[in-house]
């Protein structure tokens, strides 16, 4: 069957068994037992499913899935929860959770969910792929799938932070961003380093996607933050 899962669980033994019905299901299976470190494994690998526990050490479930859908809404995240955590259930789902499962749960109910919200998935990103995968601005186009960024049909190479940074811009044009609004999305909520580091971005972008063309489409806000705008 396959597919990445990851499972954010601070109860060893629960962890670990579903490790086991998992990978005998096909699943590839990563495992964390608090929020940060649960953070730093989406963000250093690709998954395809997040089984969250909503108690966790560090960092709440919640939190943690409040942090990851501010920069991904593709990623399929299945809260566990306590009976009765009605409150716990609600937030999740308007944050973006796909589906939740109480505690003590069937393990044939939880893989039919697992994989009802891969199959889900599924659909959306073809419908995507079938509407085009182009984000646009004027003549700057970029692709999120193959990391393509095109300006007046010239390629243009970018860094992996460049390229984020890019990506956000585009699918928040005509917004006005503050630089904590973008240094949260691009660099996360827990990043503790200079938020000068915006502006040396924002300058490395301008100067690849602006230079050699008659419209400039980065614009600075002074005293507030960024702007991508297509039109004067």
């Amino acid at each position: 069957m396959g597919g990445r899962i990851l499972i954010v669980e601070d109860e060893e033994k629960i962890s670990r068994l579903l490790e086991i019905e998992l990978t005998s299901e096909g699943y590839q299976v990563t495992k964390a037992f608090t929020g940060p470190d649960a953070l730093e494994a989406y963000r250093s690998r690709e998954v395809d499913l997040i089984l969250l526990d909503v108690m966790l050490p560090g960092m709440s479930g919640i939190e943690l899935l409040r942090r990851i859908r501010a920069q991904d809404t593709h990623t399929a995240v299945l809260l566990l929860t306590a009976k009765g955590s009605v409150e716990d259930k609600v937030s999740g789902l308007d944050l973006g959770a796909n589906d939740y499962i109480t505690k003590p749960f069937q393990i044939e109910e939880l893989l039919a969910r697992i994989r009802a919200a891969l199959r889900l998935q599924g659909t959306q990103r073809m419908e995507e792929v079938e509407q085009g995968e182009w984000l646009a601005a004027a003549d700057l186009k970029l692709n999120e799938r193959t990391r393509e960024v095109l300006r007046d049909g010239r390629s243009i190479e970018l860094t992996p932070r460049e390229f984020d940074l890019l990506v956000y811009l585009l699918k928040n044009k005509r917004q006005v961003l503050s630089r904590d609004q973008i240094l949260a999305a691009v660099w996360g909520y827990d990043y503790y380093g200079d938020t000068n580091v915006v502006d040396v971005y924002i300058r490395y972008v301008r100067k690849k996607i602006d230079q050699d063309s008659t419209m400039e489409l980065i614009h600075t806000v002074r005293g507030v933050g960024y702007v991508l705008k297509d039109s004067p």
